[in-house]
């Protein structure tokens, strides 16, 4: 099921599972979740926004809509052909690239920007080294935002795996404890066939690292999960946190107004 190709899995996967991803029951509360962003990453019409990891488009869509300049990534072409009907179906117009989030090159033209639902973040290659491959998708996203943008960030939850797991599971492969990583296998949709899976997950103060050292200032860690955003309060077995952090403008202390 290996494949040298960065994250070719994962985009064979999202290739196949496109047509069918607004069917996911997260999916249905994309206009709060809108509106939320907004406001986290304090934008206003015309402002640009980067949609890391992108998907079908339904945020950027969404954000279209209120007069937002939308860019979206994303590595998967059935994804992206899902967001071109969507945006012509709302009668609005994404800049949609297609390219691994670990590799594309952008300017610093961005007002916010946000990579949220597993849209990159986290989805490793069989090869992938997790702390290179997620690094390298925020210094991407670094460089493409403009000093003292903001970013919304959410990510698998690591204390939650680390919860759900035994060190039976460790021995067989399942669990990497050294990196919070899970090995599994997911089904192609329409097909018999599956492919193999590696998904990191995070615990906070890893996280809240990862995102100082790639040039931001966190802002806010807690919990993240899919219809249930907000400044809140991580659950341990949520699925997911976020992260809430702005561009630096200048060097500065990574304990400096964390909100945890």
């Amino acid at each position: 099921m290996t494949d040298s190709k960065p994250a070719s899995n994962w985009m064979r996967f999202f290739d196949h599972h496109a047509p069918n991803y607004m069917s996911n029951v997260f999916t249905r509360g994309t206009p709060a979740e809108v509106e939320f962003l907004i406001a986290e990453l304090g934008v206003t019409p015309p402002a640009r926004i980067l949609d890391m990891g992108c998907g079908t488009g339904r945020h950027s869509v969404e954000l279209a809509r209120r007069g937002f300049a939308m860019t979206g990534v994303d590595l998967s072409a059935g994804m992206l052909s899902q967001a071109r009907e969507a945006a012509r179906q709302a009668g609005v117009e994404l800049e949609l690239i297609q390219a691994d989030a670990t590799r594309v090159k952008l300017e610093p033209v961005f007002d916010g920007g946000y990579c949220v639902c597993e849209g990159a973040f986290g989805l490793l290659g069989q090869e992938d080294d997790p702390e290179e491959h997620d690094a390298a998708i925020l210094a991407n996203m670094a460089a493409g935002l403009k000093p003292g943008a903001g970013l919304v960030l959410t990510v698998l939850n690591g204390l939650k795996m680390i919860r759900q797991y035994s060190d039976d599971d460790v021995r067989k492969g399942r669990f990497d404890p050294i990196h919070c990583c899970e090995h599994g296998s997911m089904v192609l949709d329409g097909t018999e066939e599956s492919v193999a899976t590696r998904e990191k997950g995070y615990v906070p103060m890893e996280l809240k690292a990862l995102v100082g050292q790639a040039g931001f200032s966190v802002e806010h860690i807690g919990g993240g999960t899919a219809g249930r955003w907000g400044r809140r309060q991580l659950e341990l077995d949520e699925y997911e946190i976020m992260v809430i952090a702005r561009r630096r403008q200048a060097e500065v202390s990574l304990s400096a107004g964390i909100d945890i």
